[in-house]
């Protein structure tokens, strides 16, 4: 009560924070009238002189005052666009580092340009990261003439650019693109063999646009760089046939956790029908040899059970497509991966694409968290304050609307059957039409919205889809949503980047109508009649209510919820927004709300009538919440995991990086090589031990494995009198003999050369061993709560041993590599080692599936391939200068059908 109170007196703490900035803004209109006067190359010339003071120590919070004002007047003479006092307001926050939320329509691109400018004046380059490649596009090339006039450099990155462009594009003082493109570029040149090939520059400062959509929708999502594994896709079709042949009691399925498990009585019945079908080795499906059919069978029921087709996915051109959770849109290309995604390919009969292994991958969460300034910018971000507030340090301020915000939110309406629901939305949406009103409705998936497309058609009233189906017509759909009497079903909202204006989007109707017009006198009069038009048609939508938000349902996440009714009352626009919710519905449903119908039965809740009251908006909200805070958890649990991972994947890529600046590693590999012979030394002769206790054999096996060194130890162990450090002495000297007498047999520069790319190769070859290894660990590892032991230090404490047995691997294999490798170089410069021609996708997981069938705060991954990668040549199978370098474990490219490391890659 007095919380509330002070509140109403003083204003909240993000009011008075936002308050305390207006005297800045004061200081930034002042300087209006001194900027307008001056011309464009004097206003331009303004960059030149930042930059000086800067490099004379000035800082970047000395120059805002002046910077902000300067983007002013140049967004003022290239877009005729002015910044509102709240846009600079929002432009202190991202500058700050902070999330700006401001409501759609509020200009959100136009803010960024000042933030961006002002860090890009230090010349370390500002990334601008968006959501899809043509909002990237779109806003490097409108916001860029900004950039432009006042003299900075800017770039765009998208799919498939070569390598080259890349650099150059990071090299710019801004980079727009999105963030699967950052991620991707920074898990590539992590793989690179020279400094010179990698593409991204040390990180700066970020500006996360939709910020709530990548760092808490996609949080968990690891972009995974991967490469092919062995083919498996006749198991997948033979497990499928079977799966129908479950009853219902032979699963259990918690749809709340996206969970299906077989019960006792479905084991037994899947283990009678895999032996009729000879899969099964020995009598249970849980033996050691089954693990494979066991996880075929797992992936299998839950592509059956889980997965419903127009929901999770469509079948488009033999291909499984799926759908984003989020956006409602296809998502091309994106594989859910561990075998789900060929699953479900057989469960649809479609062609089952070959399963790939882990090469490199990173989450967006620790992504984000590797720049040092980042900030960012969307609608609805407050829901989720405390998440970014814990993981990623980021405060969110509520940034004031420019004009009064007039929308009217109306309560929810509660009915007792889907088909009550439907009838009533109908009813609200031929109410809308016949006074002239746009509607939009939303819905949760492709299924629904087709659904209520159907009654509308049956209705006969007019109207639009927007979904995964309809992608091609999304921007021109959104755009003329506004129109009067216009109706739009759209399958969610987040990120699509247009705003519905009332009267409809005039530059859009221009790109249409008038573009094609060669004559220009003509095209001018089309375009003032365009308009004319949605300028009349605006203010007969206007006068109807403005925009109508009608949703179909309730989604789990408030912040989904909000970004719908977003989309109305913008810019001082009038509107309306009202939720319609059934018993039937997915959300009241799972969270049980068998008792809330017998009781409104008893209650006499006639068919037809709704309940509509605060008190059930509030309780709704507390379901959402509660959800909300289930899905936090899991976030933040899974980072605790992939934490580990994260400081791993830190120390290997900055001794890459390392190992690439240096001219020559000649000094390390010596090291390794003592550091195995000590290891050696330590294993075989304990410490205090006799002679006769020595592991002779062993020393000697190892000496000859690790340094093809066939050494007398047994004749030294005889010896009288000597120690463990004389036997050491002895092998050291022999293997430094030896690796000294290769380098001068080859000359040092070459040999150098040879070090250097064999102990890089060695270690990706490693580090990709070692992922699959924790991938393992991590899939098993919640078992040990069971045994009173915390899953969590448990991990932590196995996958540090694993990375001490990988950094000693490391040093063995390439101690083995270099004292039996045999160079045939009749041109010196030709020694540069090459990377094995490889298949490389780039995939990345759905959020969607976290926790499916996995232990908790475990991703069930999925994955997105962006573009594949293949460095292929025209080999010719008897002339092996052809072949370029083949993996050691590949087929031999001769043709003999053995493996490559024993035919003609025998060492």
């Amino acid at each position: 009560m007095f919380g509330a109170l002070a509140k109403r007196l003083f204003g909240s703490a993000n009011d008075r924070y936002v308050k305390g900035m207006s005297q800045t803004v004061d200081a930034i209109n002042a300087l209006e009238p001194e900027l307008e006067a001056l011309s464009d190359e004097d206003l331009r010339a303004k960059t030149v002189e930042f930059r000086q003071r800067l490099n004379d120590g000035a800082k970047l919070d000395d120059l805002m005052v002046e910077a902000f004002a300067t983007v002013r007047e140049a967004a003022k003479r290239t877009l005729g666009q002015r910044h509102f006092d709240v846009q600079m307001v929002g432009a202190m926050v991202l500058h700050r580092g902070q999330i700006a939320e401001m409501k759609t329509g509020e200009g959100k691109t136009l803010v960024a340009t000042l933030a961006v400018y002002l860090n890009a004046l230090s010349g370390q380059g500002v990334h601008v990261v968006t959501v899809n490649d043509y909002l990237a596009q779109r806003d490097s090339e409108w916001m860029g003439q900004v950039y432009k006039f006042l003299g900075l450099t800017v770039s765009c990155i998208v799919s498939g650019l070569p390598d080259e462009m890349r650099r150059a594009a990071y090299g710019c003082d801004v980079t727009y693109g999105t963030n699967n493109e950052f991620g991707f570029d920074y898990l590539r040149d992590n793989m690179k063999f020279q400094l010179e090939d990698m593409v991204q520059r040390d990180f700066n400062y970020a500006i996360v646009d939709e910020v709530d959509s990548i760092l808490v929708d996609e949080a968990r999502t690891p972009l995974i760089i991967s490469g092919p594994a062995e083919d498996s896709s006749e198991l997948y079709i033979k497990i499928n046939v079977l799966i129908p042949k479950l009853e219902p009691e032979h699963y259990e399925m918690d749809e709340k956790a996206r969970a299906v498990t077989l019960t006792e009585s479905g084991t037994e019945r899947m283990e009678e029908l895999l032996q009729e079908v000879d899969m099964l080795e020995g009598g249970s499906l849980y033996d050691i040899d089954n693990v494979s059919v066991l996880h075929h069978v797992n992936q299998a029921l839950r592509a059956h059970k889980l997965f419903q087709r127009d929901k999770d996915y469509i079948v488009k051109e033999d291909k499984v497509v799926i759908i984003d959770e989020f956006t409602g849109r296809m998502m091309e290309g994106r594989r859910f991966s561990e075998g789900l995604h060929q699953a479900l390919e057989a469960k649809e009969n479609a062609k089952i694409q070959q399963e790939n292994q882990t090469l490199a991958s990173i989450t967006f969460q620790n992504y984000f968290r590797l720049y040092p300034k980042l900030a960012g910018m969307t609608g609805t971000a407050m829901t989720e304050a405390a998440e970014f507030s814990d993981i990623y340090n980021l405060d969110v301020i509520e940034i004031p609307t420019n004009l009064p915000f007039i929308r009217l939110d109306h309560d929810d309406e509660v009915y007792r059957t889907a088909t009550e629901k439907d009838n009533a939305i109908i009813e609200l949406i031929r109410e809308c039409t016949a006074r002239k009103q746009p509607v939009l409705v939303g819905t949760v998936s492709i299924e629904k919205s087709e659904h209520l497309a159907a009654l509308l058609k049956k209705e006969k009233i007019e109207h639009k889809v927007l979904n995964a189906r309809y992608h091609e017509q999304e921007a021109f759909i959104i755009a003329q949503a506004g129109a009067p009497g216009a109706v739009t079903i759209a399958t969610n909202m987040a990120g699509r980047g247009t705003d519905i204006q009332l009267g409809g989007n005039v530059d859009m109707r221009v790109k249409q109508e008038a573009e094609a017009i060669e004559d220009e006198a003509q095209r001018a009069a089309k375009i003032a009649e365009i308009e004319a038009d949605v300028k009349a048609k605006a203010a007969v939508a206007r006068e109807a209510g403005g925009l109508f938000v009608i949703s179909s349902e309730r989604h789990e996440s408030r912040r989904i919820d909000n970004q719908l009714r977003g989309r109305s009352g913008r810019q001082a626009d009038p509107g309306a927004s009202k939720f319609f919710l059934s018993l039937e519905d997915d959300l009241m449903r799972i969270f049980g709300s068998e008792r809330m119908d017998s009781m409104l039965k008893k209650l006499g809740l006639q068919e037809g009538e709704a309940i509509v009251h605060p008190w059930v908006n509030k309780a709704l909200e507390k379901a959402q919440q509660k959800v909300e805070a289930r899905n936090f958890e899991v976030r933040k649990n899974l980072l605790k995991f992939d934490d580990v991972m994260n400081d791993q994947r830190k120390v290997i890529y900055e001794q890459r990086k390392d190992l690439m600046r240096a001219t020559e590693v000649h000094e390390t590999i010596v090291d390794m090589r003592h550091e195995v012979i000590e290891d050696l030394i330590t294993r075989c002769i304990p410490a205090n031990a006799y002679a006769e206790q020595w592991e002779v054999g062993s020393i000697h096996e190892e000496t000859l494995r690790l340094f093809n060194l066939d050494l007398p130890v047994a004749d030294w162990a005889k010896e009288e009198g000597i120690a463990d450090q004389e036997i050491r002495q002895r092998i050291t000297e022999a293997a430094d003999k030896k690796m000294a007498a290769r380098t001068a047999n080859h000359g040092v520069e070459i040999w150098h050369s040879v070090e250097k790319q064999v102990l890089l190769s060695v270690l990706d070859k490693q580090w990709k061993d070692h992922l699959l290894s924790l991938d393992h660990l991590r899939h098993g590892i919640a078992l040990r709560a069971y045994g009173q032991r915390d899953p969590l230090n448990e991990y932590k404490k196995e996958a540090f041993e694993l990375f001490e047995a990988m950094l000693s691997e490391v040093r063995d294999e390439v101690t083995m590599m270099l004292s039996r490798l045999e160079l045939r170089v009749a041109d010196p410069e030709a020694v540069q080692l090459q990377r094995a021609p490889q298949e490389m996708h780039e995939t990345r997981q759905d959020p969607a599936l976290v926790g499916a069938g996995a232990p908790a705060g475990e991703a069930a991954e999925s994955a997105q391939p962006t573009q594949t990668r293949a460095a292929s040549a025209n080999l010719n199978p008897n002339d092996p200068t052809t072949w370029g370098k083949v993996q050691r474990n590949a087929p031999c490219p001769c043709g003999s059908g053995k493996k490559y490391k024993h035919c003609h890659g025998k060492l």
